[in-house]
């Protein structure tokens, strides 16, 4: 089993993400390929300086505008906004590993009373129409709903009927969002927006295990090094903790992951056996770590699990965005400011664009780290590439 300094880990983690030296990634084709990589990318509709999927995808991609995205969604179709860990964006190859996801939404709605009609009437109208949003889909009323799809789990509740066909036609598989004005969705149907001998293949995976590897090997390449315990880096997968760590033994068994020990830290910690190179590369201080400053995302795969963050890199961070604003200790939107291979604090920043302004409201920093003017001349730079990104000209320092 390998051993490892805190260092080394970060280090490693770091450079599989793509935020450690040169950049890795570059242009809409660097994009597709971190999320290739990454397995998925969460998604949340709030823009206060950028979407969180855009703000992942900023820190990573050189050149990165937020056309890029759009683009890859809704014009080249190599990606697709679906469920995974929770709202996510990823690889529309992926498609046919989650048709169990979209075959147990299609006999949970054949329980609810009434729905086929009403399914059956919106999928007619958006056949001869075109996309639709909730808005625009002449399907009248409110409708008691039940579901245990819905990305916040169980929930019982009266909706609008239309918005609540197209949520089920969507979680069936049978619609896809073919567009969205701001945080409104368009939804057309899936044939329409993915290649027939896609969107009809069969799961590549034999039985539930199977899947279940597949998809807990992915978030393993999404983090980089995840440790073996209960993480929200796994959430979205069904797994309690008899499965999980039959998984990674079976993961294990097979030589699809390797072991390695963190110093201080007890849980058993893993990595997939394609990234050994870069292992070594990390255990021999080989790799590239030339200071490169980036701000992260609240949901960027980084942060999945703030507990192992913690425990490697001595920094707690917490989304603020749903705590009462007396009870916040930074603030609504902060972005975590990662310095080379340290969090060196969190920005607060808004985007004005009407003004084409950049607001910085607040710079937090961490214990310990020395305002230098090397610092200052890196957080120059860096809240001007900021502002380029959420088309602003300016930076307003509060």
């Amino acid at each position: 089993m390998k051993e490892l300094t805190k260092e080394q880990a970060r280090r490693f983690i770091l450079a599989k993400q793509g935020l450690l030296g040169r950049y890795r990634f570059s242009g809409k084709a660097g994009a597709l390929c971190y999320i290739r990589q990454a397995g998925c990318i969460q998604y949340d509709p709030v823009d206060v300086c950028g979407k969180s999927a855009e703000l992942t995808l900023q820190s990573r991609v050189r050149g990165f505008r937020k056309t890029m995205l759009q683009e890859l969604l809704y014009q080249d179709r190599k990606l697709v906004d679906y469920a995974d860990k929770e709202l996510s964006i990823w690889p529309a190859e992926d498609w046919p590993y989650f048709s169990p996801y979209r075959a147990r939404s299609r006999a949970m709605g054949e329980d609810f009373e009434g729905l086929a009609g009403l399914e059956a009437q919106a999928l007619a109208y958006i056949r001869e129409n075109g996309p639709v949003s909730s808005d625009t889909l002449p399907i009248e009323g409110e409708i008691f709903w039940h579901s245990s799809m819905h990305w916040s789990g169980n929930w019982h509740r009266k909706s609008q009927a239309a918005r609540s066909v197209l949520e089920q036609l969507y979680t069936d598989g049978a619609l896809l969002i073919h567009h969205k004005n701001g945080a409104r969705k368009f939804y057309d149907l899936a044939e329409r927006c993915l290649e027939p001998q896609l969107l009809h293949a069969e799961n590549p995976c034999p039985d539930d295990d199977a899947l279940l590897c597949w998809r807990v090997l992915r978030r393993i390449g999404a983090v980089g090094l995840l440790w073996n315990k209960s993480s929200p880096a796994l959430l979205g997968i069904r797994l309690d903790a008899e499965t999980r760590r039959r998984i990674f033994s079976q993961l294990e068994a097979r030589g699809a992951i390797l072991p390695a020990r963190v110093e201080g830290i007890k849980p058993v910690f893993v990595y997939r056996a394609e990234d050994e190179a870069l292992m070594q590369a990390a255990c021999a201080g080989t790799l590239d770590a030339g200071p490169r400053m980036e701000l992260l995302a609240p949901l960027d795969p980084l942060l999945w699990d703030k507990q192992l963050v913690a425990a490697l890199w001595d920094f707690e961070y917490s989304w603020e965005i749903y705590t009462p604003a007396e009870k916040r200790k930074y603030g609504y939107y902060t972005l975590p400011i990662l310095w080379g291979e340290r969090f060196i604090g969190r920005i607060e920043a808004a985007a004005d664009r009407k003004s084409g302004t950049l607001f910085v409201k607040n710079i937090w920093y961490e214990p310990g780290v020395r305002r230098t003017k090397k610092l200052q001349a890196a957080m120059d730079r860096t809240l001007r590439r900021f502002a380029a990104f959420n088309d602003c000209e300016a930076v307003d320092m509060a």
